[in-house]
């Protein structure tokens, strides 16, 4: 039985390849497929993966889809209604507060990772940068990169969730 890591190490490209063809666009395939990684990485551990290869492509599938849901709602709106909503849209200051909050402990949290784990989180999140370029830019390989961007993820969401209020 596989562990979850070597479930990523093992299905993580063939999954990026397999997206890409389907959705014609290897950035979101490899959004799509390091979000369902994440997904397998953060489930609760309690029932073992019988097929990890279907579970993860099948995980990325339901991405897929809820992605492409999203997409259909957005379009069905008219734009009066999206540009009405922006305008008038007012958080109240509590969420503002706790936004600022969560800003904070996000900023926290990559603080604690290592140079080139935080790097690369930051050049893919923040700049939409692929895994290929951000490994030129740092001089490492793809898989470094990848790697680097599951265990940020996987941090900053441990952090997020251990100050969470109960």
């Amino acid at each position: 039985m596989s562990s979850p890591g070597a479930l990523l190490e093992n299905y993580y490209r063939e999954l990026v390849g397999f997206l890409s063809a389907r959705l014609g666009n290897r950035h979101a395939a490899e959004d799509i497929a390091h979000d369902a990684c994440v997904r397998v990485l953060e489930r609760d551990a309690t029932t073992a993966i019988e097929h990890p290869r279907a579970f993860l492509y099948q995980t990325a599938l339901n991405l897929v889809i809820d992605g492409h849901r999203r997409s259909l709602r957005r379009k069905a709106e008219p734009l009066e209604v999206l540009d009405l909503d922006e305008r008038f849209f007012m958080a109240p200051p509590q969420a503002s507060m706790d936004h600022h909050q969560q800003l904070d402990l996000l900023s926290k949290a990559l603080a604690e990772l290592s140079e080139p784990c935080r790097q690369s989180f930051l050049l893919r999140k923040l700049e939409g940068l692929s895994y290929i370029e951000i490994a030129e830019r740092l001089n490492v390989s793809r898989s470094v990169v990848e790697k680097n961007i599951v265990n940020a993820m996987k941090h900053c969401r441990l952090r997020m969730r251990e100050s969470a209020p109960l």
